[in-house]
Parts: structure tokens; C-alpha cells; sequence
């Protein structure tokens, strides 16, 4: 199973196998048997989103809020992910799986993938 990087950070510029820009990563989480102690296993109960309270940032979360099923929660648990805040008013965001990462260094997430295969909450 792959892991995170351990050099993932708040605010690094994501983009796909195309290297179009996806957003900014907004949160991750190591996986729950991750053997690093100085990180925080995944817990996404817990887990706390800074809210926009602009009037478009309201009427996006108005719009673009849903639960995350059971089966896709208890995944992101188990293999840890990050969480990028995408592009775009209802854009929705992006959770992104350990094998999806093909690189991260510096500011910048490269992934594997394109932005169409990540799992997203709208």
C-alpha cells in the first residue's frame, strides 16, 4: 500500500497528470496504521474546515455540501488522503488517494491522475 508524503503541506498547488491546476490542498491525513510518530492519523470525523462566510462562499457550501458515504470514508481512514479545495465556485473538493500522488516537493502535488478520477464531495 502507498503512503503520503511526508512532505505534503497546507497550501501546496495541486495539479493533475496534465499538469493543470487543480486547487490548494486544504488537509490530509496519514493513514491510520501509519508507523510516523510525530504525525496525526487520519480521523475524518474530526477533521475541521475553515469556512468562507463571503456571500459566495455561503452560497457554495449552500450548494455544494454532502456527506461522505460510509464505504469512502472508512477508505480515506484506512489509506490516509488529501484533501484539496478546488478551482471554481462550485467546483467541490477533491480527495486524493496516497497511489494517486506521483510527487510532492516544494510548494507544488503532482498527481497521476486527472482531475476527473479524484473523488470529490459535490
Amino acid at each position: 500500500m502507498d503512503a503520503l508524503p511526508r512532505d505534503i503541506q497546507i497550501g501546496m498547488k495541486g495539479y493533475d497528470n496534465d499538469r493543470k491546476h487543480i486547487g490548494k490542498v486544504d488537509d490530509f491525513k496519514f493513514a491510520e496504521n501509519a508507523d510516523f510518530e510525530d504525525v496525526e492519523a487520519a480521523d475524518l470525523g474530526g477533521t475541521e474546515k475553515q469556512h468562507d462566510t463571503s456571500i459566495m462562499g455561503v452560497i457554495g457550501e449552500v450548494f455544494g455540501a454532502e456527506e461522505l458515504p460510509q464505504a469512502l470514508r472508512d477508505r480515506l481512514l484506512m489509506e490516509g488522503y488529501v484533501r484539496i479545495d478546488a478551482d471554481g465556485l462550485f467546483a467541490g473538493d477533491r480527495y486524493i488517494l496516497p497511489e494517486q500522488i506521483a510527487s510532492a516537493s516544494g510548494q507544488e502535488m503532482m498527481l497521476n491522475v486527472g482531475k476527473d478520477q479524484l473523488l470529490r464531495t459535490q
